[in-house]
């Protein structure tokens, strides 16, 4: 697997500062935070676009993915349509324009009744897939908020079941949810885009840790990804079966200095991140 780290771990930093860390701490790709606070942004005009992709490939670094905060699963008016289908247009051209494989989104449902959210999500995910599939980006939806575990998540991506609409498995959510990593990888596995690493202290204490410093189950999340599911939930939408996971996978730790001000810096720590992560997965090819 190769990994990745998102820049809202290192709020407002220079994109040629974020290349030198990625660089520097031997991480092959970068999850970049996709808001007007940030460098890179769907404001971006054409020409600093192709300067942001010139700069990632001549270091050898990856955009891994454009994060956005589109809010899917949210009850909306005919104008909050309209926005929602215009910023989801502007993430996918975004990622096209920058090289990165992927854009995230957020379900954003609330309180609404699951079946509500779940279509409306489902619809509007469809909506933008052709787009997406003629730029050759990937819109995956992250366990998080009101769909945090892969059953959740995998509501709505089944009724998709296209190719170009997926998965992003934020391991706090799901685990905030109640789920078993093993159960939450046998439903996301048709849908799968890459995964997001975290730690914390407790459900209660969110404050973002080193990994490996706090209780979130890394080891299981990194043992079943070494394995086929043995349930994979749903259609795979391609003959091709799973998608990134596996060898060649991302994993992209999403630390969240940008909420947690008063969290440890995240430059001393991203090497020692990575090296954990590798003990983890050695560890787990040694099991299976």
């Amino acid at each position: 697997m190769r990994f990745a780290f998102s820049t809202l771990g290192v709020p407002g930093m220079p994109v040629p500062e974020v290349i030198g860390l990625a660089a520097a701490t031997g991480y092959q790709g970068v999850e970049l935070r996709a808001h007007p606070e940030e460098p890179v942004h769907p404001l971006l005009g054409t020409r600093e676009r192709a300067e942001v992709r010139g700069r990632f490939a001549d270091a050898g670094i990856e955009i891994l993915a454009v994060a956005g905060y589109a809010g899917v699963a949210a009850a909306r008016d005919a104008a909050g349509e309209k926005e929602l289908a215009q910023e989801l247009h502007d993430l996918v051209l975004l990622a096209a324009d920058l090289g990165a494989p992927y854009v995230r989104v957020f379900p954003g449902g609330g309180d609404r009744p699951a079946d509500a959210a779940d279509a409306d999500a489902a619809r509007r995910l469809a909506a933008v897939a052709p787009l997406a599939a003629e730029r050759g980006v990937r819109v995956l939806l992250e366990t998080h908020d009101s769909h945090r575990t892969g059953a959740d998540a995998a509501r709505v991506l089944g009724p998709v079941g296209h190719r170009q609409i997926g998965a992003v498995w934020d391991v706090l959510h799901s685990w905030l949810g109640g789920e078993e990593p093993v159960d939450t990888h046998a439903a996301l596995a048709p849908h799968l885009g890459y995964v997001q690493v975290k730690d914390v202290a407790s459900a209660d204490d969110r404050t973002p840790l080193p990994l490996g410093a706090g209780t979130l189950p890394l080891a299981a999340v990194l043992d079943t990804l070494t394995r086929d599911p043995e349930d994979a939930h749903g259609p795979v939408p391609a003959a091709e079966g799973s998608f990134e996971q596996g060898p060649g996978g991302w994993l992209c730790w999403e630390y969240e200095k940008r909420w947690f001000p008063g969290a440890a810096d995240l430059t001393g720590l991203l090497a020692p991140g990575r090296a954990h992560l590798q003990r983890l997965l050695s560890g787990a090819a040694a099991g299976s």
